[in-house]
């Protein structure tokens, strides 16, 4: 590249860049923080008249609080447990089936699927599920 070519360039260069650097804000000078203040521990609210000792009144509690029959769906833990019922009433409906399965087994599934269900189970109360 020839000299006189080298310097326009600079030349060139600088006066489009000056601008927009002379354009920005001076930054703005560092705020010294403020100085840390010690951690307080939490304090407990105040305590009223009635903890102290003297007996609150007896608060009417509604004894349908926890009344869940409006509900349209089943909780998460009843639709999992129908489920697991399901699923466990299939396999021992299998084995129910199967003549080489040998009964013992049979009946101590059905024994223990009795217990899960809260009902007497058997092969043929098998197809409720």
């Amino acid at each position: 590249m020839n000299r006189p070519f080298a310097s326009f360039a600079c030349c060139l260069l600088l006066t489009l860049c000056a601008p927009s650097v002379r354009a920005q804000a001076p930054a703005a000078p560092a705020q010294a923080e403020p100085a840390a203040q010690p951690v307080q521990a939490p304090t407990a609210p105040p305590v009223t008249a009635q903890q102290q000792g003297g007996a609150a009144p007896a608060e009417e509690e509604d004894e349908d609080w926890r009344d869940t029959s409006e509900y349209r769906f089943l909780s998460l833990g009843d639709a999992s447990l129908r489920l697991e019922m399901v699923a466990m009433a299939m396999q021992v409906r299998d084995y129910c089936a199967n003549r080489r399965v040998p009964d013992d087994f049979v009946r101590d599934r059905l024994a223990r699927l009795s217990v899960l269900s809260g009902r007497t189970e058997n092969c043929r109360s098998l197809l409720d599920y």
